[in-house]
């Protein structure tokens, strides 16, 4: 009995230990043999470079220089007057006098720790060819080590700024959102840089390799090319761009170039910034005066300049009554330099006024009286419905971020933002471009499309986007009806520069162009509306409660190819300050064979 039980027991226990090995050799094995592999294989992301952006006639906008950056090994001794840290620091800053040892040294301190073994970045750049000289020296150190680190740069500097943007270190957010900048670094902050980050920093490539015990790399077991994204090519002409930007120095505010089916050939925002001083980070005192400048150069005037409209909507407002029921394309009205309702009195800009006038006659000299009678007859909610499909109070889908929508305003409106009653006298500020009513440049390019072709086109700035043309078709907004009366209104524009009672008409000297168009004069202080003060001219006010000038156009006038929108900030009158500029814009179209004159 004894015998037997000794044996079960020796039995039971071979079993068991038959068992573990089983386990631990066959079951085990997929579990053992990955944290094998964890341990002694590891895969490691390599960086893509950046797509570069080129213009239409593939000319750099922004592009990446060659050169690397410096990291040193982690864990080296920092205690100590001479140690291995400030050996290393002294030695770099002694081939790079501009480097900081104090700055190294922080960044390398704040990474260095037991449990980070990587090696730490402390010189984010340093050229090509000053790396070059020292390259060799440099290499034999086994704490330093040098990476190829290309860098953005604008050829441009300060061309056409606002629509490019610029691309700077990520944060922290930018990071949770896109876990590749990890890897890169930086990200586009503004303009076609950010709208299109997404392409141009490309795809991550990888690396999967075997390392001893000591982290040492013993083999490359794979490998996958970054893949970089290099065809970002934009519709704009950057010599354009030039030969646009020196009509704005010492003025501010902006001009749309773009074609009547939206390609955007030029586009700027005065005054403008050089975009290579966001690369590297821009310094506090700099950016303190870039956003304290009263002239806002960060600010995008082109999508996020608010501005009210003027006169220059009086071309859509005219195509909305006569589009309307009961409003005849033939109605007159009679003009006396102003119009009574209640006790106010509404001004027409004309002190004496302009007669008996029609729609025609009332766009071609912009009589207020006409369209402050008109809008009592068509009622602000028809006048606010047909701005917003004309475009205006939404965006237009411009490939810019943070595009603004402006404000059109109307009863719903008001009463939402406000809970107030609306008032008939908003009613007539309205039908001339003021009191609440607010555009942008961009949005009233497109419009002035819209008056050209009877299209409302979508605005874009990128040409091909890798292999894809981006070519957005524009859409049928207008009624029958008013398609209809659309060439009473263009011939109203027509005359608007060609007649001599045109209010443009006389600053539009040496113009190659038969162009069809309509000025504007936004107000930026109040203007009494008493009879017996007399109305203070634009070059008697200070520049700063100067009305700001609008002039926005379409040519030819026969066959439309362009539109042209100018606004110059506390310019005045539209005509007289935008006239020449937008004149010698169709000229340069011309000269660089984009449009023909008929």
């Amino acid at each position: 009995m004894r015998y037997t039980f000794i044996i079960s027991v020796f039995f039971v226990i071979w079993l068991s230990l038959l068992s573990r090995v089983f386990y631990l050799s066959i079951n085990s094995n997929e579990r053992y043999e990955m944290l094998s592999n964890h341990n002694t294989i590891k895969k490691q992301l390599i960086a893509p470079v950046r797509g570069e952006i080129l213009d239409r006639n593939l000319k750099p906008i922004a592009i990446n220089i060659l050169g690397f950056k410096i990291a040193l090994k982690s864990h080296l001794k920092v205690k100590g007057k001479d140690s291995e840290l400030d050996r290393e620091l002294k030695r770099l800053k002694q081939y790079f006098p501009k480097l900081s040892i104090k700055k190294m040294k922080k960044r390398y301190l704040k990474k260095n720790s037991y449990y980070f073994h990587k090696n730490i970045n402390i010189v984010d750049f340093i050229s090509y060819e000053d790396i070059m000289p020292y390259y060799t020296k440099l290499n034999i150190s086994e704490n330093v080590f040098i990476y190829p680190s290309p860098k953005r740069y604008y050829p441009n500097n300060q061309l056409a700024a606002h629509s490019i943007g610029y691309v700077s270190r990520a944060n922290r957010k930018d990071i949770e959102k896109d876990e590749l900048l990890s890897l890169i670094g930086s990200v586009g902050k503004n303009g076609i840089e950010k709208y299109y980050n997404k392409f141009l920093e490309g795809e991550a490539g990888h690396r999967t390799v075997k390392v001893s015990a000591y982290n040492e790399e013993i083999e490359q077991l794979s490998y996958k090319e970054a893949i970089e994204h290099k065809k970002l090519i934009l519709n704009i002409d950057i010599e354009l761009e030039k030969y646009i930007s020196k009509f704005f120095v010492n003025k501010t505010g902006a001009v749309v170039v773009m074609d009547v089916n939206g390609s955007i050939i030029a586009l700027g925002s005065y005054p403008e910034y050089d975009l290579n001083t966001f690369v590297s980070g821009i310094s506090s005192k700099k950016w303190k005066a870039l956003i304290e400048d009263v002239d806002t150069p960060f600010t995008n005037k082109l999508v996020n300049g608010l501005y009210p409209p003027g006169s220059t909507i009086k071309p859509g407002l005219g195509l909305i009554y006569v589009g309307e029921d009961g409003f005849s394309p033939w109605w007159t009205s009679t003009c006396t330099g102003s119009m009574k309702l209640g006790k106010r009195n509404f001004r027409c800009w004309k002190h004496k006024g302009h007669g008996k006038v029609n729609l025609k006659k009332a766009i071609r000299e912009s009589c207020d009286d006409y369209f402050y009678k008109g809008s009592l007859k068509t009622g602000i909610n028809k006048m606010a419905k047909g701005f917003k499909r004309y475009g205006l109070g939404k965006k237009t889908g411009i490939d810019l971020p943070h595009e603004f929508i402006g404000t059109v305003p109307s009863r719903s409106w008001k009463r939402e933002r406000f809970n107030q009653p609306w008032y008939i006298g908003e009613t007539l500020n309205t039908s001339i471009g003021q009191g609440d009513f607010l555009v942008t440049p961009v949005q009233m390019a497109q419009f002035t499309a819209l008056m050209a072709t009877g299209k409302l086109p979508i605005p874009h700035i990128a040409h091909k986007i890798g292999d894809k043309i981006y070519n957005p078709k524009p859409r049928d907004v207008l009624n029958e009806k008013e398609l209809k009366r659309l060439p009473l209104i263009q011939r109203a524009m027509y005359e608007v520069c060609n007649h001599p009672k045109g209010t443009a008409h006389a600053f539009l000297w040496g113009s190659k162009v038969k162009m069809a168009g309509k000025t504007g004069t936004a107000q930026v202080v109040g203007i009494s509306q008493d009879k017996n003060v007399r109305r203070l001219k634009e070059h008697e006010m200070s520049y700063y409660r100067r009305s700001h000038a609008w002039f926005t156009t379409y040519a030819p006038y026969k066959n439309p190819q362009y539109v042209i929108t100018v606004l110059v900030e506390h310019g005045g009158h539209g005509g007289a300050a935008a006239g020449a500029i937008v004149s010698n814009i169709y000229n340069e179209l011309l000269r660089k064979k984009y449009m023909t004159k008929n």
